[in-house]
């Protein structure tokens, strides 16, 4: 196995942990060097408002300086910021930090021109193209808020957004490209527009060549035109602890949560992880296949590679289609990446079409130190498979929206840990992870419970819900001194975390509480078995039990009730007959969110035979009813 280039001895997890938890002020103060600052702080941890925390109180900074600015000024400025690769569109564009600045710095004179000024938000609703980072850092260069909505989210979902935000402006793009399908934009944010009580007051739309949109003649406004007489603006320093953006979270049902990210915290946060976490250098490609609507886009598409001096690759594509399942490979090798981060969705979708790695074999993808996986939990069997195919660390890492960057890892910029598959290793610096049970007391290693995190939280995280302090609090004083995670775990007799899916996602079987997470990673590593999901469904008798659907690999070709029978017997022989694994059904396609996460609350309310709504991130609808019928053929769902 290729190892990286880690860190030097003097450097080992255990102090530089250790420090983090006993000395944040130390800790940050030190790590918040390494960014630029208009003024300096007065105080790293504020802690006089509990249990809402401010980091880096007094002092103030720009995000996009930071991002762009200061390298050009440090000597980036011919270095690649942005290689923009997109099969659907058959273009590679590479913008260097200088071009970068440029624009950026032009299309922040738009927005001013426009009278958007300090504290006010802009929404953006855009595909995968470099404009979308462009209006994010311009957004941040003046000190507006951005608020990204995924593109093609429906109008009634983005109106939602449009109330709660109460943006200025709405900065779209004529359309997206999924796949092979063009999707019209303007239609959607007009719908929008109409349905919603808040409405902006100008929108400003990139016109892509393969649609073009209609404007309203006084409301919309072309971006092109627009940059043909725009004056580059200065940044503008904010405070610390002021909003850099909002982010609101996705599936939930109700009013969605507007998730707030601070410019201080953030920019430290983000800048510290690329060294220590994912071990790149400044100047090094990283690429995070995923889309700036999610945080992970914002995170690691965006922010961090930037801050960092990184070339960031943006891919208008996906895994497999777009042509075919080595696309990752074509990229990797094309461009020279050092670090590739997606979700294990990602790569069950390769092995699912490419099972013995063909594709791989075409390209030479040596740069390639490791791979990060994050989103959804990485099945021991994907991991086995990549850690195969590739022959470098494959890294599970777990964290979350609200947090902005990972909970836990495998540092590879601290010290590198033997890996074990299905556990995310360690607790990150900055996060004092703990397991209790239901009265709040903390578990010994080796015992399942909720996960949470001691507070305050690091740096990086959200300090609160925007315009919403009220259901903040709801994190936080369920456990009073912790955030809930939501998720169950248990730490090992080695300090690994493990997580075992969401905590509704243990069920009750006749008094025996079961992980269904547990029972996916035995299902997983059916020979024939692609993905997966269990879910718990109600039962009269033993309260719950857990009901599977796979999906095969591709060429498989045998009997559907043969493969259940031996995956039924593989959970009975590793978890025991108490388990009452007994139905799952063949299926083509698990319903999911267009990040890629299993919809499985969704799907156990098919199962449960209740009504659901169908989720606005869900990228094929046409599942849905699939697994209702496949449901129904074993004996679940409406009669």
């Amino acid at each position: 196995m290729k190892q990286g280039g880690g860190m030097s001895d003097s450097l080992k997890y255990r102090d530089v942990y250790e420090q983090s938890i006993n000395q944040p002020d130390v800790f940050w103060g030190r790590a918040a060097d390494a960014v630029q600052w208009t003024k300096k702080w007065d105080k790293v941890l504020d802690d006089s408002k509990k249990p809402f925390y401010s980091w880096f109180t007094g002092g103030e900074l720009n995000t996009c300086y930071n991002a762009l600015d200061y390298h050009v000024e440090s000597g980036r400025k011919d270095q690649v910021a942005i290689i923009y690769d997109s099969p659907v569109t058959n273009t590679v564009n590479k913008i260097s930090y200088g071009e970068l600045l440029d624009t950026v710095s032009r299309f922040a004179g738009v927005l001013s021109g426009l009278g958007v000024t300090k504290g006010d938000t802009v929404i953006i609703y855009m595909p995968m193209i470099p404009q979308a980072m462009v209006a994010m850092l311009a957004c941040a260069r003046i000190g507006a808020v951005h608020s990204v909505v995924f593109g093609g989210f429906a109008p009634n979902e983005l109106a939602i957004r449009i109330d709660d935000a109460k943006p200025k402006i709405i900065i779209s793009a004529s359309c997206g490209i999924e796949g092979k399908k063009t999707l019209a934009y303007k239609p959607l944010m007009d719908e929008a527009i109409n349905i919603a009580a808040h409405k902006p007051q100008k929108t400003v739309i990139y016109q892509r060549p393969q649609v073009k949109a209609d404007l309203i003649t006084g409301r919309d406004l072309d971006w092109e035109e627009l940059m043909k007489t725009a004056k580059a603006v200065p940044c503008v320093p904010v405070a610390a602890t002021d909003p850099l953006y909002i982010l609101y979270t996705s599936g939930t049902t109700g009013k969605p949560k507007g998730v707030m990210r601070d410019n201080g915290g953030h920019a430290v946060a983000l800048k510290w992880s690329m060294k220590h976490i994912y071990d790149i250098k400044p100047g090094e490609v990283f690429w995070a296949a995923s889309d700036v609507g999610w945080v992970v886009g914002h995170s690691y598409i965006v922010y961090a590679p930037l801050l960092y001096g990184c070339t960031t690759v943006m891919y208008e594509g996906k895994p497999v289609g777009t042509p075919d399942p080595g696309a990752f490979w074509r990229v990797i090798s094309q461009h020279g990446v050092s670090v590739l981060f997606t979700a294990p969705t990602a790569f069950r979708a390769i092995k699912k079409e490419d099972p013995n790695g063909d594709y791989l074999k075409k390209y030479d993808i040596s740069c390639l130190r490791y791979l990060f996986l994050a989103g959804e939990r990485l099945d021991p069997d994907t991991y086995h498979w990549a850690s195969g195919m590739l022959n470098i660390p494959v890294v599970d890492h777990w964290w979350q929206t609200e947090t902005g960057w990972p909970i836990a890892a495998n540092c590879m910029g601290i010290e590198q840990f033997p890996i074990k598959a299905g556990s995310p290793t360690k607790p990150v610096p900055g996060y004092n992870v703990q397991i209790q049970d239901m009265d709040g007391k903390t578990l010994p290693d080796g015992e399942e419970g909720a996960v949470v995190i001691k507070l305050p939280l690091p740096p990086g995280c959200l300090p609160t819900l925007w315009k919403d302090d009220k259901r903040y609090l709801e994190y936080v004083t369920e456990r009073p001194g912790y955030y809930v995670t939501g998720d169950g775990g248990r730490f090992d007799l080695d300090g690994y975390l493990y997580i075992m899916g969401r905590i509704d996602d243990v069920i009750n079987v006749a008094g025996h509480r079961l992980s269904t997470g547990a029972m996916e990673e035995i299902v997983s590593r059916h020979k024939d078995v692609a993905e997966c999901a269990v879910l718990g469904a109600d039962d009269q008798l033993k309260g719950q039990v857990p009901v599977g659907f796979v999906v095969l690999k591709a060429g498989v070709d045998r009997k559907p009730e043969e493969i259940v029978a031996e995956l039924v017997q593989m959970v009975r022989q590793e978890l025991g007959a108490l388990a009452c694994f007994k139905e799952a059904a063949v299926v083509k396609a698990l319903p999911k969110t267009r990040s890629g996460k299993i919809l499985r609350s969704t799907m156990r309310k098919i199962v449960d035979g209740k009504e659901y709504v169908v989720p606005s991130t869900i990228d094929d609808p046409a599942v849905l009813p699939a697994i209702a019928e496949s449901a129904k053929m074993i004996g679940y769902g409406k009669k």
